[in-house]
């Protein structure tokens, strides 16, 4: 079993930037994939970004040269680095990741505001 804690979230101005964090927690000595999703009310949820366990990266096309993901293994924790946001990046952010099991974990969630 898996803990995940996201924390970073806030409000913010068009054009600034913002750091997620999430910290994983639990019986567990090494996770797969993590990512991080985002849900706008009335949206589906989406992925945003994804790393793997040997830090291979991929972001949605809307993001692509203003987030940056990166992970510590160490720590089993992932990070979001979002730059130049815009209000259409307002929703609540999810912390996502996979164990060597195929079990799939979900953190709470941190809302991040961009006001136009």
């Amino acid at each position: 079993q898996v803990q995940l804690v996201e924390s970073g979230g806030g409000l913010v101005q068009a054009g600034g930037s913002l750091r997620l964090s999430c910290a994983a927690s639990g019986s567990i000595f090494r996770l797969n994939a993590m990512g991080w999703y985002r849900q706008a009310p009335g949206k589906q949820r989406e992925l945003v970004a994804r790393i793997t366990s040997i830090g291979v990266t991929n972001y949605v096309d809307s993001v692509k040269g203003r987030f940056t993901i990166s992970r510590d293994n160490a720590k089993n924790a992932v990070y979001l680095q979002m730059n130049s946001l815009k209000p259409e990046d307002t929703a609540v952010y999810y912390c996502n990741a996979l164990d060597y099991s195929t079990m799939n974990y979900w953190g709470k969630g941190t809302l991040v505001t961009v006001s136009s």
